[in-house]
């Protein structure tokens, strides 16, 4: 057993961003929440409301046992998009995360249905999440961004982004989902090199 005293890296933060409440679970937009539901599930946990956050959150290890197993805490914001990074970075605080391991998961607009794309800092292209996130304690933070593609003809980004994936993209919504899931715990477990070795495609 890996005790925290010899996980000397300290906890990751990983955190699905979308929308809260029924309306928006299954929007393209909540993809962030899709991917931490599944990582919560493979860890055994369920999310809980957090003392010290606006945010739900469960506490556990991913990686084989061992010296490779990483502490981890996943986090859904319950305060809607555009205002993520207030609970980020409280949570941030009170677990003592540096910015370096803490994980975003999120929609991606420029990036084709299902395909993935890992990456440490950079802008948030629009993205309001992100945008949040960056404001609240600087881009120095990973990415794994699940691409949803550009939305057809003449609609709205913010009508395409708030719409539930299409009975098509429905059939292979679990497969890319878990194939995130997949890079997240690769990304926690090996590093950015080798998760982007792995799952940008």
């Amino acid at each position: 057993m890996v005790t925290d005293a010899m996980d000397a890296s300290g906890p990751w933060l990983v955190v699905g961003l979308g929308n809260p409440g029924p309306d928006y679970a299954a929007n393209r937009h909540n993809v962030g929440f899709m991917v931490a539901d599944l990582l919560a599930e493979r860890m055994g946990g369920r999310f809980k409301r957090a003392t010290k956050a606006q945010a739900q959150v469960v506490e556990g290890r991913v990686g084989a046992p061992g010296p490779g197993s990483r502490r981890v805490v996943l986090a859904k914001p319950m305060s809607y998009m555009n205002l993520s990074g207030g609970p980020v970075v409280a949570l941030r605080d009170f677990y003592k995360v540096p910015v370096e391991r803490i994980v975003a998961v999120h929609d991606e607009l420029d990036i084709d249905y299902g395909t993935l794309r890992l990456k440490l800092g950079g802008g948030d292209n629009g993205h309001n999440g992100l945008k949040s996130m960056t404001k609240a304690m600087g881009p120095g933070y990973h990415r794994v961004r699940f691409g949803i593609g550009r939305p057809p003809g003449r609609m709205q980004v913010a009508d395409f982004v708030l719409k539930d994936f299409s009975s098509a993209e429905r059939k292979e919504l679990d497969y890319f989902v878990d194939r995130a899931a997949d890079a997240v715990e690769c990304l926690v477990s090996e590093g950015l090199e080798r998760a982007q070795s792995a799952y940008n495609s």
